[in-house]
């Protein structure tokens, strides 16, 4: 994917690939408060501080597109645009209860039979992970820094939940990926990231709307599909009608019928010309 974005040949880009401090080899931190709109000042400052771009476009998924939403509603300026894998509210993690994937809402009463399924399903596929690192990041932490192989079950756990049941991950990729959490020794700080998302929770940078200006594209994928939606059109006009649709000022938004949470790695070719889409439409716009 960065020798595709990067190819002079084409319509490319500078490419820079950071490690979120805390993961990986950006580590150890020096600070433990960090979550992730606090990453995406330091990135902000590593951009144009450090490396001395006057303006950049951002890409990420996950916890990347929550740090590019911050960037593009704190930064916007500095921004040709985002093109992220999720368009989650950035006060997702604010409140009592955000550790709960249901918010204490029940499962409304008369779905039908395929959408209440769809609900348990997403419910279940998600809530393990997301009680564990907001409410006991440590105690969870310090069972997979002592087992390699414990460590291995819970990364690997979320690779075969999370992907797409067509999407095929070499062993050696798998093993790579979890390797690299061991040898720096960064389980522990990556899970933290959820908790100081709640601990220190988000507050808007100014009221104007949408809260995140910057021009903003969406990579969609079937697997995530909410319950009642089943076509890439139907995601599509799903998502822009949703109140999380008008957080973001929204120039391209395309849903495919592959792919799972690890978008850019499971449809590598769909996640670039995606995010080219994107930032041509922003150019223009």
């Amino acid at each position: 994917m960065v020798d595709a974005l990067a190819e002079p040949d084409g319509e490319s880009f500078d490419v820079i690939v950071p490690s979120l401090p805390g993961f990986g080899f950006s580590s150890p931190l020096p600070r433990a408060d960090l979550n992730y709109w606090k990453m995406a000042d330091i990135f902000h400052e590593l951009m144009t501080g450090v490396l001395g771009f006057g303006k950049y476009a951002v890409g990420g998924c996950d916890v990347g597109a929550l740090i590019a939403g911050q960037l593009g509603h704190k930064h916007a300026d500095s921004l040709y645009g985002i093109h992220i894998g999720s368009g989650q509210k950035l006060s997702m993690f604010n409140g009592e209860r955000a550790w709960d994937v249901t918010g204490g809402q029940p499962i409304p009463p008369g779905l039908p039979a395929d959408a209440h399924a769809r609900v348990l399903e997403l419910e279940r596929r998600f809530a393990v992970h997301l009680t564990a690192h907001v409410l006991e990041p440590s105690t969870l932490s310090f069972g997979l820094t002592d087992s390699p192989a414990g460590m291995l079950a819970w990364i690997l756990q979320r690779w075969l939940k999370w992907s797409s049941p067509e999407t095929a991950y070499r062993k050696d990729d798998l093993l790579t990926h979890a390797t690299i959490y061991w040898v720096t020794n960064t389980i522990g700080t990556s899970i933290r990231t959820y908790a100081n998302n709640n601990r220190y929770p988000w507050t808007p940078s100014h009221d104007r709307q949408p809260v995140v200006e910057a021009p903003t594209g969406l990579t969609l994928v079937n697997h995530e599909n909410p319950p009642g939606v089943s076509t890439p059109g139907e995601r599509v006009r799903y998502f822009v009608a949703s109140e999380r649709g008008g957080w973001y000022n929204l120039v391209n938004v395309r849903a495919h019928e592959r792919g799972g949470h690890s978008i850019p790695w499971e449809i590598p070719a769909e996640w670039v010309a995606d995010l080219r889409l994107t930032f041509r439409l922003a150019r223009e716009s």
